[in-house]
């Protein structure tokens, strides 16, 4: 099958063939080969460097592949970007650009009104909606750069959901927000879940990704497991993703291994 071959109904919301991604003729992600189904809150798992923000953003044509294809419905991912959202790394973000919270949320509808045409009343009603839910309406005319880092990363959740994606990317959203910030994360993304959206998150916290996610991918370089949560996380295949690093977290793999037997 090809990555130009025509999309039908039964296409998942992402394939990825043969993907690898190198840095200085370096390989960070090697032969990667995923079939990603429809309507799944799905963790991206992994030590660092094991080349999960890299997926992300190979699959949003953020960097160049070596080799490989990425494709979202059944069509090349170019074609399918309105129907992607992305949460990118609040590291990666300027947050000294002057700009207001609202018009951050805004940016989230030019996939649909175009970059150059202005949003209409229709698209302001949505983005108060989407900030509202993330509980940061109150907020729609402060500067980014004046919100905290849990509040920053509610902003950028409610752009994405101003996107109305059918597919969403996330790298790492619980990174340096408190628990009642996770927890109010985590309970949207289960909600997009419900409404047959499909979320593929970047997570670091093993002990959590066991209760969060539907399915998990297991990422060290290239694919150690990839399905249902009960199924790939087991004491094994963590020990196979993470190496020796994995006795760092001995708690972890006890849970683990207690919950096996």
């Amino acid at each position: 099958m090809t990555p130009d071959a025509s999309a039908t109904l039964g296409d998942p919301p992402l394939e990825i063939h043969d993907l690898t991604v190198a840095y200085r003729d370096k390989p960070v992600l090697w032969g990667v080969d995923l079939a990603v189904p429809a309507g799944k809150l799905i963790g991206i798992v992994g030590p660092n460097g094991a080349g999960k923000s890299t997926l992300i953003k190979a699959c949003m044509g953020l960097l160049p592949c070596a080799s490989g294809w990425v494709r979202a419905f059944g069509k090349p991912m170019p074609e399918s970007l309105g129907r992607v959202g992305y949460v990118p790394q609040r590291e990666s973000v300027d947050w000294d650009f002057p700009v207001s919270v609202m018009d951050v949320v805004l940016m989230g509808r030019y996939g649909r009104i175009g970059l150059f045409r202005r949003p209409t009343d229709e698209d302001r009603r949505i983005a108060r909606e989407c900030l509202e839910r993330v509980q940061m309406l109150p907020f729609a005319d402060r500067q980014i750069s004046n919100l905290s880092g849990g509040q920053q990363q509610r902003v950028f959740l409610a752009r994405a959901l101003a996107q109305e994606s059918d597919l969403y990317f996330m790298d790492e959203p619980f990174t340096g927000v408190d628990a009642a910030t996770e927890a109010s994360i985590i309970a949207l993304l289960q909600e997009l879940r419900s409404r047959g959206k499909t979320l593929l998150v970047v997570h670091h916290d093993l002990p959590t990704a066991r209760n969060y996610f539907d399915w998990l991918l297991l990422l060290n370089m290239r694919v150690v497991a990839f399905g249902p949560t009960e199924q790939v996380f087991t004491p094994d295949l963590l020990q196979k993703t993470y190496g020796g690093r994995l006795t760092l977290l001995s708690e972890v793999a006890e849970a683990v291994r207690a919950r096996a037997q």
